[in-house]
């Protein structure tokens, strides 16, 4: 597999990953008693992107990581997954 299908399959990763752990440890405006006028109570009192995206990146290298190791050094694939669950064609 080249360098540039790992990066992507990364890249995939890490997307997913954004979406999952963007809401971990948010405290809404309306939690901290501090509605800022033209704001919706369920804002974030404080946005905290760089925690947001070094969590990401390190869950993010531990799923792809898990993934390297089953599929490009052991040769686990789909077909090998769920090929004695699917019946036969």
């Amino acid at each position: 597999m080249s360098a540039f299908s790992t990066f992507a399959v990364y890249f995939i990763i890490w997307w997913i990953t954004l979406f999952a752990v963007l809401p971990f440890g948010v405290r809404t405006q309306a939690e901290e008693n501090d509605v800022v006028l033209g704001t919706v109570e369920s804002a974030p009192a404080r946005f905290r992107g760089l925690r947001v995206v070094l969590l990401t990146t390190l869950v993010a290298a531990v799923i792809h990581l898990g993934w390297y190791v089953l599929s490009v050094k052991l040769g686990y694939d789909l077909d090998t997954i769920f090929g004695s669950i699917a019946p036969p064609a």
